[in-house]
Formats: structure tokens, sequence, C-alpha cells
């Protein structure tokens, strides 16, 4: 159903004593080819009559009812997977929120419905059904009523599922507008579910379901690729990967007159990924003009990624509203009251886009029929809304400011978002705290202090008033007069650390742990495990007639790294030990989650023992590197005033697995990993984002490090992490779920799919970089001897 508007929008042109009303040529909500079917003109007045409903002179009351300041609002959600009941009241809360604010326009992030991460749930009829319940659920309610809401759900048309966006006012569905790009690289996996709208500027009949009938009184509504034309303005929509296409579809939208662009977005965090996403909408609002919507999810709903925010409204390039990156806040709702004039003089100063060619004298197309790009571009399909977004007399209506957008740096970036994304795996799992096996090394010591930041957030949560925080940090402390207020109180009622030593632990790590557990305040252990390491080898010992002994003291690397392994695995069984009864142990409710503290570099190389304390129920560091974990616990120690993680980032790391030299560690990771931490990250980056190979990766090198090492050295380097990379691929399989932070991330689950089993000599590949570095060589051989 089409609704249309009693009146054009029009403009005012002067001629002699009389004033006319004409039709924009490219006006709100208009074709920019004349007067829209429907709408009516007015005859020509005289300067002196008044208008009959106000009794002002005609063009000062014309003036104050046309409307040209709208107030618009998007907004973050921290939505979660199938969980409809609170995703609706989620959506409710940030309409309201948005009425409250004086919005007349409400955006959503993508499928807020049923939440974006429901994966192969999408298959299932079910979820089809209750976000149809759900948007039963919003039209009904009086609190969607004089405000046009844009909401997400997964919808079947023909018996093909789209990801669309369902745009409705007062009970009346005005459009159905399915998602043309589909996301399907790294983490995205959307053609797998959904199939993407083909038929550009065309729509078809949809054909309600009757429980929504009933409530709109519609048979059908409008299902395509349409924009909606209200009394004042033009809007269209894009949905999260559109904006990232070569060619979006604002750019022919902003041609064809739309003048505010949505986009509902599901895009999670990425270490320095936000600037990518600001600039894009910038740099579309700069080069057509126009303002721009983006809505986007948050949190944890229900997977290894964080959805981060960053909700904004930009307009001709400027950021006039910014939403938080990370925070504890489940619904966040920015509003701009923004001039639509702004926009217009805006694009009537863009000679590229109004004039086809710059060939011969400027003239004006609307009156001298010269092409331009927007007269070329093919119209999008009208929706007619009797519905404007501006108020009659709004003359004197404050407009938005522009804002210059702050970001994070990387070390900030890890201080808030895996905190955040701890926060709702703790609370959304419902168990009672976090159990860390603490080594004293910078790894588990990051891993302690992304709690002890979430310890920040959510007192300073509770301090502003957030009711849903504070009632989440009672249960789950299981206080129902508790209220947080210091982080290093909190914190020792929610994490339990434990130092595990062995007869080759160090007093300096030891002493490390405990430091760091006492200056924030966790709940800290010290035992030993040589006991149960003693019992598990005497079990082989019975059996065998064998006693394995390091290489230290005369034994070999298969005994030695056996040894080792034991160590590591009795340590991941008294964690989990640990962890489901040390409440119970206190006459407390609940258990703790166990957390891990194993790098994204360890996990590419498979620096790591399967099954050890890397095993464990989540891991907020597993998508970060080294470094950049370096650069938090610096930031940490400054901004959290804990001068224990002075000894922690000087000490070297080490595994602690081999004997002591003399009471001192004699076992470094760099050693024998064979590689550095700052190589695995270059390794890591070639691999995963450049795509490349063991010769691809070699020839890259050869240039790289041209300085500090020789062809030889380069090739060597290359195959020793291949080699590695390709023996420990196996371990992948079994990886904790981790924080997806790191665009070279190993995550075997949907991000980095590899198989498992490799040929680990790689004999073609290594043999390509051999004949090169013979090559090489030779040449290097006759330059030297031409210079003798």
């Amino acid at each position: 159903m089409i609704y249309y508007p009693d009146v054009t929008s029009s403009c005012v042109i002067a001629g002699g004593n009389t004033m006319s009303l004409c039709p924009f040529v490219d006006g709100p909500g208009g074709t920019g080819r004349g007067n829209p079917e429907g709408h009516k003109t007015r005859p020509p007045v005289s300067l002196g009559q008044r208008d009959p409903l106000s009794g002002r002179p005609f063009a000062q009351a014309t003036a104050a009812r046309m409307g040209r300041k709208v107030t618009v609002a998007t907004c973050a959600l921290n939505q979660w997977a199938l969980d409809f009941e609170g995703n609706l009241q989620r959506i409710l809360k940030s309409i309201e929120i948005a009425k409250h604010k004086g919005a007349r326009y409400r955006l959503g992030p993508e499928l807020e419905i049923c939440g974006y991460g429901c994966w192969d749930h999408y298959y299932e009829s079910d979820t089809l059904l209750h976000s149809l319940q759900v948007l039963a659920a919003l039209l009904e309610s009086p609190v969607t009523q004089d405000i046009i809401c844009d909401v997400g759900m997964p919808i079947m048309h023909r018996n093909v599922r789209y990801n669309c966006r369902v745009i409705f006012l007062n009970r009346k569905i005005l459009l159905i507008r399915p998602k043309m790009a589909l996301a399907n690289e790294g983490n995205y996996r959307e053609l797998r579910w959904f199939t993407p709208w083909s038929r550009s500027r065309q729509t078809e009949e949809y054909f309600l379901p009757r429980m929504i009938q009933d409530l709109t009184k519609q048979e059908t509504v409008p299902f395509g690729d349409a924009v909606l034309s209200t009394r004042d303005t033009c809007i269209g929509s894009e949905v999260c990967e559109e904006l990232w296409t070569p060619r979006s579809p604002h750019v022919d939208m902003g041609l064809d007159g739309v003048e505010i662009f949505t986009n509902a977005s599901g895009s999670h965090h990425v270490l320095r990924k936000a600037h990518a996403r600001v600039d894009l909408v910038t740099m579309a609002t700069t080069k057509n003009g126009g303002i721009y919507l983006l809505a986007n999810q948050k949190g944890c709903d229900g997977d290894r990624l964080y959805y981060d925010g960053c909700a904004l409204i930009a307009m001709n390039g400027s950021i006039f509203a910014q939403g938080s990156q990370f925070s504890l806040d489940d619904v966040e709702v920015l509003t701009a009251t923004l001039d639509l004039e702004d926009v217009r003089s805006y694009r009537a100063e863009i000679s590229s886009r109004n004039l086809a060619s710059s060939q011969g004298p400027v003239r004006v197309p609307a009156l001298r029929g010269c092409p331009s790009q927007a007269s070329k571009v093919s119209p999008y399909p009208r929706v007619k809304v009797d519905f404007a977004l501006s108020c009659h007399e709004d003359l004197l209506e404050p407009l938005s400011e522009p804002v210059e957008w702050k970001y994070h740096s990387p070390a900030e970036e890890i201080s808030l978002g895996p905190a955040c994304w701890l926060w709702d795996f703790l609370r959304r799992s419902q168990q009672a705290g976090f159990f860390l096996p603490l080594s004293g090394g910078v790894d588990s010591g990051a891993t302690a202090c992304l709690v002890y930041s979430m310890c920040h957030q959510v007192c300073e949560a509770v301090k502003h008033g957030n009711q849903e925080v504070l009632a989440d940090v009672r249960t789950i402390v299981n206080q129902t007069s508790y209220t947080p207020q210091d982080p290093r109180e909190l914190c020792g009622r929610v994490l339990t650390t434990c130092y595990m030593a062995s007869e080759n632990s160090s007093q300096e790590t030891c002493s490390r742990a405990g430091d760091l557990a006492q200056q924030i305040g966790s709940r800290h252990i010290g035992l030993n495990i040589d006991p149960a390491v003693k019992a598990v080898m005497g079990i082989f010992s019975l059996v065998t007639g064998k006693s394995p002994v390091f290489a230290a003291h005369g034994g070999s690397s298969r005994e030695s790294l056996a040894l080792q392994n034991v160590q590591a695995r009795v340590r991941m069984v008294i964690a989990y030990l640990f962890a489901q009864l040390s409440l119970w142990s206190r006459g407390a409710p609940g258990r703790l989650l166990v957390l891990g503290s194993a790098n994204v570099d360890e996990s590419l190389l498979g620096y790591l023992t399967k099954y050890d304390c890397s095993s464990a129920d989540v891991n907020p560091i597993g998508g970060i590197s080294k470094t950049d974990l370096r650069a938090f616990v610096q930031l940490c120690m400054e901004r959290f005033e804990l001068p224990a993680l002075q000894s922690i980032l000087v000490a070297p790391a080490t595994a602690e697995l081999e004997p002591l030299a003399h009471g001192r560690v004699s076992q470094t990771d760099e050693e024998d990993m064979g590689v550095t931490y700052a190589e695995l990250s270059v390794y890591g980056r070639l691999r995963k984002i450049a795509k490349m190979g063991p010769y691809s990766m070699f020839c890259k090198l050869l240039y790289m490090w041209k300085d500090v090492c020789t062809p030889r050295q380069v090739a060597d380097k290359v195959k020793r992490f291949f080699s590695k990379y390709s023996m420990n691929r196996h371990k992948m399989t079994t990886l904790t779920p981790a924080y997806h932070a790191e665009s070279y991330s190993p995550d075997d689950n949907r991000f980095d799919l590899r198989p498992f089993l490799y040929n680990t000599r790689w004999p073609w590949q290594f043999r390509c970089i051999e004949t090169q570095v013979l090559q090489l060589e030779r040449r290097q051989r006759q330059d030297l001897d031409g210079v003798d």
C-alpha cells in the first residue's frame, strides 16, 4: 500500500508583486523530474494576502510550515542471539528514548529482532516465526506510534530467506528492504543463510502473514529496493556490507534526491578498525552530501565476536553524534537535529554532481536542459509517506553541532573491548566468577588485568545509575543488597587466581603472581603440583618399567617434551577442579569460568600444549598479539597504578617447564620457538591478511628484511615457521573460544579455515624457495668476482 502526503514540499519563487508556490525541481521526496504524482500545487497569491490558518502574511506562514529541521535517532543495542524477549524490550526502550529526545525516525542494528549471531538457527522456521511475533508486538505497542521505526529481521519471501529491514509507522508497514550485498568473508557467512536481493530499483508485493495482517489491515506491502518519500525529505536504506562495497547504494540514491541515508550494521570489533567505518561514512557524505545514520550492535551476542557500537550521525562530511565503542549500557540512543537546507545548499555547489561535463558555459540543468549526473541515474521507486520528520514551527529549534571523533589507542581498545566481552559472558552464562591460573608472566597477568578493568567498568556503570548492571552484579555475587563501589573489592568477589608451582618454578614468578593478585584484590591460591605429576609418572613407570628424564639430566628431547606436557596438563585438570568446587568449599553457590591466557602469536605457531592451561572456557587474549599485550599491560600499570606489572614486563617470557639452572630460569619462550614474537606478528599478517604461502612470504620478506638478513637466513626463517605452523595446526581444532581482536587470528572455528593435516616438509614450495636462494647467491658471487 502506498501513502501520499497531502501537499508537496514547495519552494517560493519571487515574480513581480506576487509569489507563487511550485514543487522543488529535485525536492524532498521528489524524483527530480517534475511534480510527483498525487501532489497538489497552489495558485499564485499576492504578497499582502494573509494565510487563513495563522493570520500571518502568507510568505511568513508558509516558511514556518515548510519545516526544514529534522531530528533523527540511531542506536547501539546489546542484543543476544535468540533472546527474543530481551531483544524486544531493548528495541522498545530505544524507541522510547528516541521519541523522548524528539526524534521522528529511529534506526536499529542489523537483525536486531533475533540477534545477529543466530548462525545456523536462521535455517529454523522457529527463528522466522518468533521474529514475526516480535514484529507484531512492536506494531501493537503504543511506544512505536508517531515515529518511523526501522528494525532488522530475517524474512522469507517466495521460499527464499532474506536479511531485511522492516520500516513501519503507526501500525502500517511502509517497506521491507532486503539486503543486497551480503558479508561473506572473515567471520561472516551470510551467503550460507541468506540470498541477496539482486533486482536493483525494483519491488514486488510481499503477502503479509495473517498475524501481521490482523494488526496492519494490509494484505501486501512493497518488498525490494525502494526509498521513502515523506512530506519533507527522502530516506534511503543501506545494510552494513553495502557501505563497504565498491559501488554503494548511497551513491545513486544521493544522485536521485535521497537526503537521509541509513545503515543498520552488525559490525564486530577488530583492533584499529574504527577509523575505517568512520572514514567510509564521512567520505560518503563528503562526496555526495546528505545525512547519514549508522546503527550497530554492541556486546557479545553468544560467540567469539564483540560488536563495538560506534553508532554515529554524519552530515556533509562532518560527524554530529558519536556513540561509545565500548560500554556496559545495553541500550544507547543517539539523536541529532539537522537542517535539510544544509544538505541542499551543499549539493548545489558540487558541480561534478550536477553537471555531466564542464564543457561549454555552465548552465543550470533545470533551466537549460543540460544533462546532469543526477538526471542520468535510474530513479528509485518511491514509497510515499503521509508523515514529516520536521515540525511546522522549527525556526527556533536548536541545531546539533559537529563533533570531532575520538579514537581509542590499541591499548585502550584492549582494556575495554575484551573486558566488556567478559562481562557479557559472565552474566549471560549465569556463573559466579572466573578462575585464572596466574603464572607471573605477561599473558596471564594481562588476563588478570582485563578482569580488573571489567570490575572498573562495572563500578563506573553502577555509579552512573545503570540499574541493569547493578541487578546483574548482585545476581553474580548472590547478594541482593550489594552495591559495588571499589573495583578491587569487586575483583575479590569475582576472580580467583592460582599460582601452580612445580619443582621447575622460580621464586621470582611466584612473587610476581602474588604481588599482582594482592594489588588487584583477587582471591589468590598458591599450591604445588609436584605430587600430582609424580603420581601420573608413577603410573607410567609402573606399567612400562621406564622413567623418562629431562634433557638437562641426560634424557632425550622426546622424554623432555613429554615431562613438560604432563606438568601443563595436570595444571588444566587442577584448574577445572578448583573452578567447580572452590566456591562449594567456602559454602557459596555456583561455579567459576576458567580463563585461558594463550596469545594469538603462540596459537599461530602452536607453542602450547594441547589440553593444558590454554584449554579453558574462554580466552580474552587469544586474538591479541604479544606486542599489543605488552602495551596494554604498560597502560594498566600507569592507569590502574599496579606497580607489580613493572617486574612482569621486564622479565623474560618463560613456560618454566624445564629444570632450573642454579635456581634460575633456563628456558625462554623465544628460544624454545626459534622465532621472536615480533617475527611471529609479521608471519601472521602475511599468512592471513596478505594470503601468502611459503614462496610468496619468502619473496616479500626478502625485500622487507634485506638490511638485516641474507637470502639464506630469510629462507631458513620462512621454512622454520611453516614447518612448525603446519606441524601444530591440529591444535587449532581444540583452541579455547577466544575474543576476536586481530585480523590474523588462526581461529579454526570460523575465521581461518585450513586443513590440520599437512605435509610438513612442503617439498615443492621449499624447493622453489631454495631455487631462488641459489640463484641469488650465485649472482652475489658473480658480482663479488667482478669487483675483484
